[in-house]
């Protein structure tokens, strides 16, 4: 990990640490529509969806139009960077866990520091402007540029990759949307 990147990353971890980066906002004004399916820890071998199986309990939202273009965003921003449908993956759970795939602004009061668009991104910790990580094609390809740099993220749970970049307050919560964020990718990568 480069130098530059891996003191960000202490930097983003100590804000985690102290108050929890990018998970509030979503808690706090979500109702919760999540609904659970039983717990699952099954390796699919060979899928490049999901090569590790999902990790848990799963969760499944249903999606209106706006999360289904937020959807299709990060799929077209994904294959622009040039990766693969596992990067989607590991983009569209974490987008799940961040904001249920709503492009999120500034919550007020109910605002995790200042934490907004897809990814929950700050401009604080250089993500961008507001502007910029509040564009689902700019924060997709931010957080894939962090994905990028996380040695090894291929082999790794889709939980512990997401929590490589995102450092969150919350690291486990990310595995839940494996299932839901696969069967994404399946059913539009091609479209």
């Amino acid at each position: 990990m480069n130098t530059i990147l891996r003191k960000s990353v202490l930097g983003i971890a100590g804000l985690a640490f102290t108050g929890g980066v990018f998970a509030g906002p979503v808690a706090a004004h979500a109702a919760d529509t999540t609904t659970h399916a039983k717990p699952v820890s099954v390796s699919v071998q060979g899928d490049k969806l999901i090569p590790h199986g999902v990790q848990g309990e799963q969760s499944r939202i249903d999606l209106n139009d706006e999360q289904t273009a937020n959807v299709k965003a990060i799929i077209a921003a994904t294959k622009k960077a040039g990766m693969d449908e596992r990067a989607a993956v590991v983009s569209i759970a974490t987008a799940l866990q961040e904001s249920k795939l709503e492009n999120l602004g500034h919550l007020g009061d109910r605002n995790d520091h200042d934490s907004q668009g897809l990814f929950q991104q700050r401009p604080s910790s250089g993500w961008g402007t507001v502007e910029q990580i509040t564009d689902p094609e700019y924060s997709t390809t931010a957080f894939l540029k962090g994905l990028k740099q996380v040695d090894g993220w291929q082999d790794m749970p889709l939980t512990k990759a997401a929590q490589t970049v995102q450092v969150s307050a919350y690291p486990d919560h990310y595995a839940q949307w494996e299932k839901q964020a696969a069967d994404l990718v399946a059913e539009h990568w091609n479209k």
